[in-house]
């Protein structure tokens, strides 16, 4: 394992910070969207019933109902707010499509930097590679490709997964947002 870690040579820097950088988004984001930190079920009933409501004052839909009781008046601010509170629970997802698609490519400048490398060993006088080292050279220039799409697959799907979580969110609050307006119209 370590010989395919030393196959992607200086190249295993940047995808090291790929790797890290999107399990550090993955996590944070999939911390900062859970439900209670978002909408919790007590805020979202207490909307719905038009009762005052308590707790979760730290939560996206908290911030939103806070935001509308201030400027009642204001439908346009009130909305533009709540799109910005959107925006917010974005934030560091679209790097994750940067990595996933950053990732292979930088893999495969490793391919192609160590398969010059092995070809550039081949012997003057025959013409032709020594048969073990071109073999072991042209499987250790491939571990950078591997380790590249091993990092932007799981980029991709926690992108996606992440991405329609917020769009689960967005048109949830956009159904809340509705009542609050017209509450706030009263």
């Amino acid at each position: 394992m370590i010989e395919v870690f030393k196959g992607a040579g200086i190249l295993i820097y940047p995808l090291a910070i790929c790797s890290a950088v999107a399990v550090f988004i993955v996590c944070e984001r999939a911390f900062a969207l859970r439900r209670v930190a978002v909408m919790p079920q007590d805020l979202v009933d207490a909307v719905d019933a038009g009762r005052p409501l308590v707790g979760g004052k730290h939560t996206v839909l908290a911030r939103i109902v806070e935001f509308a009781e201030q400027h009642h008046h204001e439908e346009g601010a009130v909305k533009a707010f709540a799109r910005l509170e959107i925006n917010r629970m974005e934030r560091g997802i679209p790097y994750l499509d940067v990595i996933y698609a950053a990732a292979p490519l930088i893999g495969l400048t490793g391919t192609v930097t160590g398969l010059l490398q092995v070809f550039s060993q081949i012997s003057p006088d025959t013409g032709l590679p020594d048969p073990v080292a071109f073999t072991k050279g042209v499987a250790l220039a491939l571990s950078a490709t591997i380790i590249g799409l091993c990092i932007a697959i799981p980029s991709l799907v926690g992108s996606g997964y992440l991405q329609r979580k917020v769009e689960n969110y967005a048109a949830q609050l956009d159904v809340l947002l509705e009542r609050i307006l017209r509450r706030g119209q009263k």
